[in-house]
């Protein structure tokens, strides 16, 4: 699939922006703080129902707008969709397809996109939600549905980890909260489900993280991802926790009633919810010691563009609706020359590549086939592109 028309509407620094893409290499130069990666974002939005830099939507809207709006129009393998997203400041989202008013959680099935950025490497040196995030977001992509999933799970964890502030707040201890029962069974179903889907994506993404890390580093560090589980007994507050996995998918139930059930004094002493996916880690190694901590500079850009590069091979695989879009957001400048021709090489046999560079001549030729110059939230595409 590739991205035909973008339009943009009080959208970060722009007022209004028209850009056109085409198939193969795009490269979009300016100078930092022009609006390159916003364009970036604006694509990416699509096909995750999230930002890469931020975790609200309200930073997005230009200043003293109310509201922005995202419009792109995709080409999937003979076929056109334009989807149009209205993000509010405040209140809900709002989406079309075609023109039809629809859910915005139906956005993803229409737009499958894998971006890159320099944000990545919190994904492997950052805190456990940024790998949460990546996974989940790779879920969406991959099963639409997971946003309901990890939606209802969010809603319940909120409404139990409420009802323990409450307990702590009136003293309650032991097996007095019978209420607590209640919450613990969605949590149980809901959370049990997202573990699952979590661990069969680390078994998916093994063998093509695997391959794409030898083919960007030059060399065989023997890449892992393995989950540390909560359920599972891992400790999320100990830096170097031991990865922990269920060996039963029908275990996984029961593991996570058990550790509620032992965590219960400890939550109400806290109120905090202490157990299941959201305290969960994605734990990755290379050289069988973890990534974060003792990886070099390289070999931690090596993972990060490893695990994106897997995920478009994932999404690739299964896709009926052709190649992913893959943007590659401000990365070049962070590689040096080896690793800058692995990756061009990687890449190019994409329908659509989009990259976003400071310096031009940081990007390797071969991507950059046509060149879009924005300056000041102003887009231009070069006259001899």
């Amino acid at each position: 699939m590739i991205v035909e028309q973008l339009s943009l509407v009080d959208f970060r620094n722009y007022a209004v922006a028209d850009v056109a893409l085409t198939a193969g290499a795009n490269l979009v130069v300016g100078r930092n703080g022009q609006g390159k990666t916003n364009l970036a974002e604006a694509i990416g939005y699509f096909a995750t129902l999230g930002s890469h830099r931020v975790s609200q939507d309200a930073p997005m809207v230009r200043d003293g707008a109310d509201a922005a709006i995202l419009r792109a129009r995709f080409a999937q393998r003979g076929r056109h969709v334009l989807l149009e997203l209205q993000l509010n400041r405040s209140g809900s989202n709002k989406a079309r397809i075609n023109g039809a008013p629809a859910r915005t959680g139906e956005l993803p099935r229409y737009a499958q996109v894998v971006l890159f950025a320099p944000e990545d490497l919190q994904i492997v040196r950052g805190d456990p939600s940024s790998r949460r995030r990546f996974a989940d977001q790779l879920l969406i992509q991959r099963a639409p549905r997971m946003a309901g999933v990890l939606g209802d799970y969010d809603r319940v964890l909120k409404q139990r980890t409420a009802l323990l502030k409450s307990a702590r707040a009136r003293g309650i201890r032991g097996d007095a909260l019978s209420t607590l029962d209640v919450w613990d069974d969605k949590l149980v179903q809901l959370g049990s489900e997202v573990i699952r889907a979590r661990l069969a994506l680390a078994a998916e993404l093994a063998g093509p993280v695997a391959e794409a890390y030898t083919a960007i580093a030059g060399a065989d560090h023997r890449p892992r991802l393995d989950w540390a589980l909560t359920v599972g007994g891992a400790d999320p507050e100990e830096a170097d926790a031991a990865a922990a996995t269920a060996a039963e998918d029908s275990a996984i139930e029961q593991l996570f009633r058990s550790a509620l059930a032992a965590k219960r004094p400890a939550e109400l002493e806290r109120g905090l919810t202490l157990v299941g996916p959201h305290r969960d880690d994605l734990v990755l190694r290379v050289r069988d010691l973890p990534v974060k901590g003792y990886a070099s500079h390289g070999e931690s850009w090596s993972v990060a563009l490893a695990l994106r590069l897997a995920s478009a091979e994932l999404l690739r695989a299964q896709s009926q609706l052709g190649d992913p879009v893959l943007i590659l957001d401000d990365v070049f400048a962070e590689l040096d020359a080896d690793r800058r021709a692995r990756l061009a090489g990687l890449v190019s046999g994409y329908e659509q590549v989009i990259v976003t560079a400071a310096v031009e001549e940081d990007v390797p030729p071969a991507l950059r086939a046509r060149t879009i110059r924005v300056e000041a939230g102003a887009i231009r595409e070069d006259a001899h592109a």
